[in-house]
């Protein structure tokens, strides 16, 4: 984990938003994702500038929103906000290093229940509505919380992991950066999953997971290796 690390509480975060002006936020990813992430900066009382995508044939407008332009124009908008509405976590940890100098936004919906007691969230994460961050909670940078995942007591998830709904990780669970946590999977508590998992849906773990790769099952056993040892994150 690294860069901007803040630690969360309610009232101050309240209070913040009655004494501002609301954040012009640019979406990078007009999908489905990026609707879903568009409706929490609009529930959070902010405002949606635009979508950037490198998609050809896309409509001009997405939910009567503006399509702006290629992902490469960002540089156009320094007085905005951007957030990455990328499921995958190379793909999205490729374009958070191709925008230099751009500032992050971190969503987080209104009915998310947040505890505040010692819990930090990374920029650029996006926390989706129902979802529960427990008490002392680490977070980190472009991580995904989606909607009606738990995230327990103590928990440090590392940059680019992406939790998805339903998904409940007990106390003391560590998560290592890039893995995805597939829906309505169930974490014991103490467990240690490492970086550049896939954990399939509805698999529940009970033991540590040390080797990159591909999980499945109740309990939750791999069924593919991940081979390459050293990722080249811009070629993704």
């Amino acid at each position: 984990m690294g860069k901007e690390q803040r630690q969360w509480n309610l009232s101050e975060e309240n209070l913040m938003k009655e004494n501002r002006q609301p954040e012009q936020v640019i979406i990078i990813g007009a999908s489905g994702h990026g609707k879903v992430i568009a409706d929490i900066v609009i529930q959070a009382g902010d405002c949606v500038k635009g979508f950037l995508d490198d998609a050809d044939n896309l409509s001009d407008t997405i939910e009567g929103i503006p399509v702006l332009g290629k992902i490469s124009s960002y540089n156009k908008y320094n007085n905005c906000r951007f957030i990455v509405a990328i499921g995958n976590a190379l793909i999205r940890k490729r374009i958070v290093n191709e925008l230099k100098d751009a500032r992050w936004y971190t969503a987080i919906h209104p009915s998310a229940q947040i505890s505040c007691l010692g819990v930090t969230i990374g920029e650029g994460t996006v926390v989706m509505a129902q979802a529960v961050i427990n008490s002392c909670a680490t977070i980190g940078r472009h991580c995904i919380i989606n909607s009606s995942a738990v995230v327990e007591h103590d928990n440090v998830l590392d940059d680019y992991v992406h939790v998805s709904p339903g998904a409940v990780l007990a106390g003391t669970v560590n998560v290592g950066a890039n893995t995805h946590i597939g829906a309505g999977v169930v974490v014991r508590n103490n467990i240690n999953i490492t970086s550049d998992c896939t954990i399939g849906a509805g698999a529940v773990v009970v033991r540590d997971i040390v080797e990159r790769g591909t999980y499945v099952g109740i309990p939750a056993r791999m069924l593919l290796r991940k081979e390459n040892e050293n990722i080249d994150y811009s070629k993704q």
